[in-house]
């Protein structure tokens, strides 16, 4: 044991000490924090370049129905003036110009917004939804239905706000979101899944190059090739998990700082307010975009009533059990070839399993439940991501421990047979390793 504890120390501070590690575990915090930062900052930007749009009307039907807004002003035009504004536009002064040649109930195309420049979004949608609005209400009022207006009115003014209420065991009510709970989820899976397979091909790589670099016949000399196997295995789980830690720690550290600085009230904006613009003189689709705010504290209390902390406890064992049974295999394909080019046709085989696990995940997210999802949450080779994705959504507490009992129980059988192969494996060089070379070592490490 003491042995296994030489190979986990030297492996760990080896790791850790490198600048990749270092660099990685401080980039890391930065772009998670900045997945939830940019897009309030981009969304606390507003658009304060003031634009002017002209209108030839050649229709005559819609003379002042753009209505000035607090960015953008609309000039209308004679229309004999389109074509000296056509070829003298740069000097202008215009951001743009509407062209409105024909009744656009009767043809829909007969507009046109001229520019010599990228038109912005804003621009444009506004002018299309008032246009589409006006529209609208003229071929309502075709049909001569008497206060066409109040029933209009009372028809757009019906809404619904959802919400979930999440019930305690004592029926006390706390708010959940299923969105958020299903990011959550994803969010889960995929690190479950990333932090599985890139430390165990780190595995893989370590043995490889202690073997091609012979380091390795000196090491077996005073060292059980178990002992070496499982040293370096669980040296590198360690490293994994304590830059996930680092992760975790500092990613909350970043966004507790950004919240503090940027949004001390505890919203921040989750639109462009220029979209405003995309909806003036539209009072309901203004309704829609009223509530334009994040409020960390309300999600807080979402992410409260999913357990965070369990959901993390059963991550990490989840994690170092996924680990320690694919990283067991990633160490007998990397014992068992000479050079990374040989790996590929053992990687692959391994691979599979932790792919289809995540596709299974997707489907997690629709049906938590299902027959499918629940087997693959108990296979040991998917059920680190499968029920990663799965808990988020209140897995009872039988199904996780038989998981739990059955990824212990694969850990042990990987280990037992990956053994047998780098027992062997390790020491031997210069041959081509096929599947039938593999079995042949598995039997003769037995006897």
């Amino acid at each position: 044991m003491n042995k296994i504890t030489l190979v986990l120390q030297r492996e760990y501070l080896t790791r850790v000490k490198k600048k990749s590690f270092i660099i990685m575990t401080i980039l890391g915090p930065i772009l998670f924090a900045a997945m939830f930062v940019v897009p309030a900052w981009l969304a606390s930007m507003e658009d304060d370049e003031a634009k002017t749009v002209a209108v030839i009307d050649q229709s005559g039907l819609y003379q002042g129905l753009l209505k000035n807004t607090g960015r953008i002003s609309y000039e209308y035009l004679p229309v004999e003036e389109e074509t000296e504004l056509r070829h003298n536009f740069a000097e202008s002064g215009y951001y743009a110009y509407v062209v409105i040649s024909d009744n656009l109930l009767d043809h829909p195309n007969a507009i046109r917004l001229l520019s010599d420049a990228q038109i912005t979004m804003d621009v444009k949608d506004y002018i299309r939804n008032s246009f589409k609005e006006y529209l609208r209400n003229e071929k309502l009022k075709s049909f001569k239905v008497d206060h066409l207006d109040d029933i209009l009115a009372e028809v757009n003014s019906v809404g619904i706000e959802l919400t979930t209420v999440k019930l305690g065991t004592d029926g006390d009510e706390k708010e959940s979101s299923t969105e958020v709970v299903m990011i959550v989820s994803i969010l889960f899976a995929f690190l479950t899944y990333m932090f599985v397979f890139v430390y165990g091909t780190q595995v893989l790589r370590g043995v490889m190059e202690e073997k091609s670099n012979r380091i390795v016949e000196v090491i077996i000399s005073s060292i059980k090739p178990f002992q070496l196997m499982m040293g370096k295995i669980l040296g590198i789980a360690l490293v994994a998990l304590t830059q996930f830690l680092l992760w975790v720690l500092l990613t909350v550290i970043i966004l507790l700082g950004v919240k503090t600085v940027m949004f001390p009230d505890s919203q921040m904006p989750t639109r462009m307010d220029g979209m405003e613009t995309m909806v003036a003189g539209n009072d309901v689709a203004a309704q829609g975009l009223s509530d334009n705010t994040f409020d960390f504290n309300k999600i807080k209390e979402i992410i409260n009533s999913m357990n965070p902390f369990q959901t993390l406890f059963f991550f990490v064992l989840y994690f170092i059990g996924g680990y320690l049974l694919y990283a067991a295999l990633f160490a007998a394909v990397g014992a068992a070839i000479d050079n990374e080019t040989d790996s590929q046709q053992f990687i692959f085989p391994i691979t599979i399993p932790i792919i289809i696990a995540l596709y299974v995940a997707m489907a997690a997210f629709r049906n938590p439940h299902s027959d499918l999802v629940f087997w693959f949450s108990m296979i040991p080779l998917t059920s680190p991501v499968v029920m990663m994705a799965r808990i988020p959504f209140e897995v009872p507490l039988w199904q996780i421990l038989l998981s739990l009992t059955l990824l212990v129980g694969g850990f042990v059988f990987a280990t037992w047979f990956a053994a047998r192969i780098y027992r062997t494996g390790i020491l031997m060089y210069g041959k081509k390793v096929d599947y039938k070379e593999l079995w042949k070592w598995f039997r003769q490490a037995g006897k």
